[in-house]
């Protein structure tokens, strides 16, 4: 008799989607009422707080800078850390085990604790500017406090371990011999990297990126802290509309635009990428 096992993760699943839609749907029938300032909330339904956020230019500007930067991280980490996943992927050292093994293990450490080293590293006194500085590199000490750069380099610190992971997964999954066979044909290494693997890795590519672009769309720690309250993130704004002003209306609807505005573009993604198969199908 074949075991059911999937039936076991039937409670978990239920649980899960419990707690996702409870904490959605709160967010999205506060967002649907006017603040009456002091975190009281009026009971006739409106749609006014919609209409500020789609016509104030401060919510159209962070909503457009958040998927920004969450793209600029999500290419940059998949630049960096495709290679770094091939590498490690394809050595045959043991080696390859103990830097998969730091990376496991870096990707453990708090967000928060990652964040300061960034702080400590780019500071003015800091061992890299003085190095910078003192080589003549650069005439001022490099900073990223306050930035949308040192948001981006603080994204892509929590996010590549992650990346790199899924990456390496995905590469041990196509067989070394198509490489092989491809090199025996005359096809130099570079067009055998093009033509091979990224052409097979293109699944877990996408995947990658969006759970990247998704982390990032949703952080805020990084954008917090490296962006020193200069750096308005829909995360940020949220935390500012919230906690600072005790609007609970406009703080709900922010976090509904936020998560419709990343369905939708995963959504859109994956329509593209289906597509994107079919006419690959249909040219093979």
């Amino acid at each position: 008799m074949k075991a059911r096992w999937h039936l076991v993760l039937i409670p978990s699943l239920l649980l899960s989607l419990f707690l996702l839609l409870s904490s959605q749907i709160a967010f999205l029938r506060g967002s649907f009422f006017k603040d009456l300032r002091l975190g009281r909330i009026g009971t006739e339904l409106t749609v006014e707080n919609y209409v500020r956020f789609f016509t104030d230019s401060l919510y159209l500007d962070s909503l457009i800078l958040t998927i920004r930067l969450s793209a600029t991280v999500a290419i940059l980490t998949l630049a960096i850390g495709f290679p770094v996943a091939y590498i490690l992927a394809r050595m045959r050292s043991r080696w390859s085990l103990v830097l998969l093994a730091a990376i496991i293990a870096a990707s453990f450490i708090t967000i928060v604790i990652k964040v300061l080293g960034l702080i400590i590293i780019f500071s003015s006194g800091g061992t890299l500017n003085r190095l910078l500085v003192g080589s003549g590199l650069l005439e001022r000490p490099l900073t990223i406090m306050g930035e949308p750069a040192g948001v981006v380099v603080g994204l892509m610190h929590f996010t590549m371990g992650f990346a790199v992971l899924l990456l390496y997964g995905v590469i041990k999954t196509i067989p070394r011999s198509l490489e092989e066979a491809a090199e025996i044909h005359g096809a130099p290494r570079r067009r055998v990297f093009l033509r091979v693997i990224v052409p097979l890795s293109l699944p877990g590519i996408v995947v990658t990126s969006l759970i990247v672009f998704n982390l990032c769309m949703g952080a805020f720690t990084s954008a917090a802290l490296i962006g020193g309250g200069k750096v308005f993130t829909l995360p940020v704004l949220i935390q500012q509309t919230v906690i600072m002003q005790t609007r609970y209306a406009m703080g709900a609807t922010v976090s509904a635009v936020l998560m419709t505005v990343t369905l939708l573009i995963n959504a859109l993604s994956v329509f593209v990428m289906a597509r994107f198969d079919r006419r690959r199908g249909m040219v093979a």
